[in-house]
C-alpha cells in the first residue's frame, strides 16, 4: 500500500521539485499540491492523507496555523512534518509543542526528505540535529532555570543520561556506543523516561530539556561520539524512535 502525501508550500518550482523526488519512490503517492496553509486543511480533512509536508511560511494560513488545525481535529490521523530554514529556529520550538512528526530544512537532500516521510508515518518522530542544536543554544540561555521538576527526581542516573543524549539529537546507536550499552536497552531506557516524565514522544523530550536547562549549548557545541556522515558527506537526520 502506497503511503499517500499532501504537499502544502507557496512555491510552485518547490513543490513540482519535492513532488519529483517522492515519485521516485513506488510506495509514496502525492496526492495534493497546495499552495497556502488554508488549503492545506482543507484538503487534509478531505482527503486524509498518511503525512502532510508543510512549509512553515505560507500566505492565508502559515504553516504552524495550519499544522495545529490539522492536529487538533479529534479524528485527525495525518502526520505532519514541517519545513523549515535556518532563520526560522523560534518557529520550530513552537511546533514542537504542537505534535509535529518531523522537522527538516528546505535544503534537506532527497534521500534525507524520503526518509523522514516513512519515519513519520510509521509513528516515530524526525528532527534535523542542526535545528536541535541551534534551539538549544538559542533558548537555554534565556529561560530562567525553574525549580528541579519532581518527575525528573524519578529517573535512574542511566535514564538522566540517555535523556541528555537524545535531546542533543543522538540517534539511539549512537547512545548505545556512547553508554556501552545495546540497542534494545536504549529503546527501553527512552520508553521509561516518556513515560515517567508524561511526554508524547522524543520530540516533546527535547523541549522538555530544553525548558529545564538539562542541556547547554556548550554542551551542544561538543556532542559525545561522532556523527554519521550521510551519502553527500553532510549529517544525517536522526530520526527517534
Amino acid at each position: 500500500m502506497k503511503l499517500r502525501i499532501l504537499l502544502a508550500d507557496d512555491h510552485a518550482m518547490f513543490r513540482s521539485g519535492l513532488r519529483a523526488v517522492l515519485g521516485t519512490q513506488d510506495d509514496l503517492s502525492c496526492v495534493a499540491e497546495v499552495a497556502d496553509g488554508q488549503a492545506a486543511v482543507e484538503e487534509t480533512a478531505r482527503l486524509r492523507p498518511d503525512v502532510a509536508i508543510l512549509d512553515i511560511r505560507m500566505p492565508r494560513l502559515d504553516g504552524l496555523s495550519a499544522a495545529e488545525r490539522i492536529l487538533a481535529a479529534p479524528d485527525n490521523t495525518t502526520k505532519i512534518i514541517v519545513l523549515t530554514t535556518y532563520d526560522e529556529d523560534s518557529y520550530v520550538y513552537r511546533a514542537l509543542h504542537m505534535g509535529a512528526s518531523g522537522f527538516l530544512l528546505k535544503s534537506a537532500p532527497p534521500e534525507d526528505t524520503i526518509a523522514a516521510v516513512h519515519i513519520a508515518a510509521r509513528g516515530d518522530a524526525l528532527i534535523d540535529p542542526s535545528v536541535t542544536r541551534r534551539l538549544i543554544a538559542r533558548f537555554a540561555g534565556s529561560i530562567a532555570p525553574p525549580a528541579p521538576p519532581t518527575e525528573l527526581e524519578r529517573l535512574t542516573a542511566r535514564e538522566n543520561d540517555v535523556l541528555l543524549l537524545l535531546a542533543q539529537a543522538h540517534s539511539n546507536t549512537e547512545i548505545a556506543r556512547h553508554l556501552g550499552i545495546g540497542d534494545e536497552t536504549v529503546k527501553t531506557h527512552v520508553s521509561r523516561i516518556l513515560a515517567k516524565l508524561h511526554l508524547r514522544d522524543r520530540t516533546q523530550a527535547v523541549v522538555y530539556a530544553v525548558s529545564h536547562r538539562l542541556v547547554s549549548p556548550s554542551v551542544t557545541a561538543r556532542p559525545p561520539g561522532k556523527e554519521t556522515a550521510g551519502p553527500h558527506g553532510g549529517r544525517n537526520s536522526r530520526h527517534f524512535r
